[in-house]
């Protein structure tokens, strides 16, 4: 299996383009970390090779990918050997530096010369295929002159350089049209660039729009920019895809303001941009600050996978230093109009705002927000995110038109324990959702009962009940009889503890139809609705089985 990049070795020769220390400044930390170079980085790279055991050549100037090698075993050291020998720029390892033969892999790198890389946990062996070829790719390609000294990986100087070039107002957006740049001219812009830059990316009915009319397949498709003519109150528009080594990277869009036409080059000076681009975009993907990095390692703290020290590191968060988790969600079974995105979007910008060290990671149809760098002093630190849950879930629940709430976890000492945090944040929350009081924030001490009677559901989950209980009776019974409710009534009567008025008030029915109900009740199931065991029994199962509908689809 070989990937032979001759895209990517075109231009290798011109000045540091091509070489191994461009394409790691453009692909960045978040793919791949040098270990070591013993021939320095100005080493060419002019393609990528995966190592394939059924077809063992190794190529002079390629990325070795040793898929499937132990970094810690000797036959590590001997591809490193072979790699020297057939010329190879550099060989790449999967995760982990094994310390006990870190020592043996240098040695061997010295000896053949040859670079040794490590892939980094957060990126695949396949992602890295498609990251090192578009990567060698913008290493490749000179920048606009207007451009050149725009640093790489600033994208918000990349749209201003090339608003000024083409007369025009500008967004940098991903593939999935989220916008991740945009230029400072803001003077009468449109409706659609208003709302695309207030929401951070193009609104949903506008990207099914397109979706349907094809112009997506037709962006990624083309090999030139795509001109949208000016209608209405929407002016005109130019849009070019970002590739590098056959890889989407994103687009650039160029709008005319205020009544002005573009620039007459505007359409080949956005092609030039186009090809510019790909190294700043493909920089801001992977790069050690780019939020999907510090998500994915915030998330592996959370999770209790890796070590905490490198963990801490990738998400820039202190690891001794007290800190809690909160886990949130929408109640009443509303989700956010954007989904978990939207909602993810709107925890990171109001945590913001608010001024906390934080990192949100979505989860589910929620979101968990890992709180960093509290006060220590315990009490404080439990005020501080007692505030914080509730300053999120008043916010976010005016915003979303849906009620917020928000579990807050334990505050721990440092991120080790951020894990039990979570855990504890979870409990709270479900016990939140899992019951229709006024509250939207707590600790899990607060709802301690809820939280009791859902772990003992839980743990009920896998018993095998008596196929004829009372309650298993009268769920047939209903099914069997269209409009019966006799189950419901059931569940309102014990709800409100044998109090006939209340649960007929909630029920909607006057407190004769009920009695008469729980006759019924009685004569269909043979309940004892005067034993305590029945009473618990027929609860529990309630509950499950409760439970049990809501999961399904």
């Amino acid at each position: 299996m070989t990937d032979s990049g001759e895209a990517s070795g075109r231009g290798a020769g011109a000045g540091d383009q091509g070489t191994l220390e461009r394409l790691l400044s453009v692909v960045g930390v978040g793919a791949v970390e040098l270990h070591t170079a013993p021939e320095g980085l100005r080493t060419q790279v002019t393609g990528v090779h995966v190592l394939d055991a059924l077809e063992p050549a190794i190529r002079p100037r390629e990325l070795l990918l040793a898929v499937g090698v132990d970094p810690g075993s000797a036959h590590a050291v001997d591809v490193v050997r072979r790699a020297g020998e057939a010329g190879a720029a550099g060989v790449v390892f999967g995760p982990g530096r094994p310390e006990p033969t870190a020592k043996a892999l240098q040695s061997a790198a010295q000896e053949s010369g040859t670079a040794v890389l490590f892939r980094t946990a957060w990126c695949t062996w396949a992602q890295l295929v498609g990251v090192l070829r578009a990567g060698l790719a913008a290493a490749g390609t000179p920048p606009m002159p207007a451009t050149s000294g725009v640093p790489l990986g600033d994208l918000d100087s990349l749209a201003d350089a090339v608003a000024a070039l083409v007369g025009g107002s500008v967004t940098i957006e991903d593939t999935e049209s989220r916008v991740l740049a945009y230029s400072s001219t803001e003077e009468n812009v449109d409706e659609m660039r208003r709302l695309t830059i207030l929401g951070r990316r193009v609104p949903p009915w506008r990207v099914a729009a397109m979706r349907e009319a094809g112009f997506f397949q037709a962006l990624w498709g083309a090999g030139d920019v795509l001109h949208r003519p000016a209608h209405g109150q929407n002016p005109e528009r130019l849009v070019g895809a970002v590739r590098a080594g056959g890889e989407a990277l994103g687009s650039i869009w160029v709008a005319a303001v205020a009544g002005r036409p573009l620039a007459p080059n505007a359409a080949e000076t956005l092609r030039a941009a186009a090809r510019t681009a790909a190294a700043h975009l493909l920089h801001h993907r992977t790069h050690s600050s780019d939020g999907r990095l510090v998500e994915d390692a915030a998330r592996a703290l959370l999770e209790d996978r890796g070590s905490v020290e490198v963990l801490a590191e990738r998400a820039s968060l202190p690891p001794r230093e007290p800190c809690a988790v909160l886990a949130v969600g929408i109640g009443s079974g509303h989700p956010a109009e954007d989904g978990p995105s939207g909602l993810y979007g709107l925890l990171t910008l109001h945590c913001a705002a608010l001024g906390h060290r934080v990192v949100v990671v979505p989860a589910g149809g929620g979101a968990w927000v890992l709180v960093s760098a509290l006060e220590r002093d315990a009490r404080r630190a439990d005020d501080q995110v007692r505030r914080l849950g509730s300053a999120l879930a008043d916010q976010l629940s005016a915003t979303v038109g849906s009620t917020v709430k928000a579990g807050l976890g334990d505050v721990v000492p440092g991120l080790a324990g951020a894990p039990a945090s979570r855990r504890s944040a979870e409990r709270a929350l479900q016990a939140l959702l899992a019951t229709a009081g006024p509250h939207t924030v707590a600790r899990s001490e607060d709802v301690a009962d809820t939280v009791g009677i859902l772990q003992v559901i839980e743990a009920l989950r896998e018993m095998t009940l008596p196929p004829r209980t009372s309650v298993a009776r009268l769920r047939e019974f209903d099914a069997a009889h269209g409009g019966s409710c006799l189950v419901e009534t059931l569940r309102a009567y014990l709800d409100h503890f044998g109090d006939v008025s209340a649960a007929s008030r909630a029920l909607g029915v006057h407190a004769n139809s009920l009695r008469y109900r729980l006759r019924r009740i009685r004569q269909v199931s043979g309940l004892d609705l005067e034993s305590p065991d029945a009473r618990l029994l027929a609860q529990v199962e309630l509950r499950l089985w409760g439970e049990a509908d809501r999961a399904r689809p």
